[in-house]
């Protein structure tokens, strides 16, 4: 009888042993990997969130005698592995203005720095700051503005100083602050000028064309509102703008047409051939008496 009680005894022991051992509901246990869970899977997941490689400036614009700087960070170092850096020229030549590799530290950031003298980094625009870690499809990028040096147009090859905007194969004094120009054209349609901007501040925007150009300015619009915080001085007009500009249109009494000087040399050139061959051809067919 008393050894069937002890079993008894052992057996209610044993059970309460390990009841203790089972966490209640809704305690955390001690450890993942009591429960056989992986804490790398774990710590992999953390990470998913993050970007894997990311890259930013300290301005958005600048000249052409700067110094960029280039700070990033990356979610974890990879043994032997540099940031890769590309820099992509302005449209329509998108040209490759530098190629570089930067190390990454051990607080998982990177940097450098760049300079914009130099030829590669002559002409105004948007200029693109790619960077990749590892596999191309880790990348990340950023743009950036240069103002201040030369400007050119594909269509015409006419290529203007850095004070320039080029309009329709003309060269257009200008100066700007707050923003930046990024394209302008003459329309015969609307006798007006029409220049498209990136302002990231209120600003203010100075143009002189030729009168060749335009003349009788008399109105301006500030996308796509008449517009009175102007100055108009001949063919001299100042404009201020409010931040977020994106199209400023001068008005006056004749423009040239939106194809420019080149192309009007050449219609004019085929109408004067047009008119010679139609002259030649029609003295041919007078009957000779």
């Amino acid at each position: 009888m008393k050894t069937r009680t002890s079993y008894v005894a052992i057996a209610i022991l044993a059970t309460a042993a390990g009841l203790l051992t089972i966490p209640a509901f809704g305690q955390q246990l001690p450890c993942p990997g009591c429960l056989g869970v992986d804490t790398r899977m774990l710590a992999d997941e953390s990470t998913l969130s993050k970007q894997p490689v990311s890259v930013n400036t300290d301005r958005t614009m600048y000249d052409h005698d700067s110094m960029i700087s280039i700070m990033g960070t990356v979610n974890a170092i990879k043994p032997g592995t540099d940031v890769g850096l590309i820099v992509i020229g302005p449209p329509p030549f998108n040209n490759i203005v530098k190629i570089d590799q930067i190390k990454v530290q051990s607080d998982l950031t990177f940097s450098t720095t760049l300079s914009t003298a130099g030829e590669l980094w002559k002409y105004d625009g948007t200029y693109s700051i790619k960077v990749t870690y590892g596999s191309q499809e880790i990348t990340d990028s950023t743009l950036i503005q240069l103002t201040g040096g030369a400007t050119i147009t594909p269509s015409t090859g006419v290529e203007c100083g850095p004070n320039d905007i080029v309009a329709s194969g003309q060269c257009v004094p200008f100066s700007v602050t707050g923003g930046s120009v990024s394209s302008a054209m003459f329309s015969s349609a609307t006798n007006s000028l029409i220049i498209n901007i990136s302002s990231f501040n209120d600003g203010m925007i100075t143009v002189n064309p030729s009168t060749d150009a335009i003349r009788g300015i008399f109105m301006i619009l500030v996308d796509g509102e008449e517009w009175d915080d102007v100055e108009i001085n001949g063919n001299e007009v100042t404009v201020s703008f409010p931040a977020g500009t994106e199209e400023i249109e001068i008005i006056g009494t004749f423009a040239i047409p939106e194809f420019g000087t080149i192309a009007a040399l050449i219609l004019a050139v085929a109408i004067i051939s047009i008119i010679a061959v139609t002259a030649k051809t029609r003295l041919n067919v007078i009957p000779k008496y």
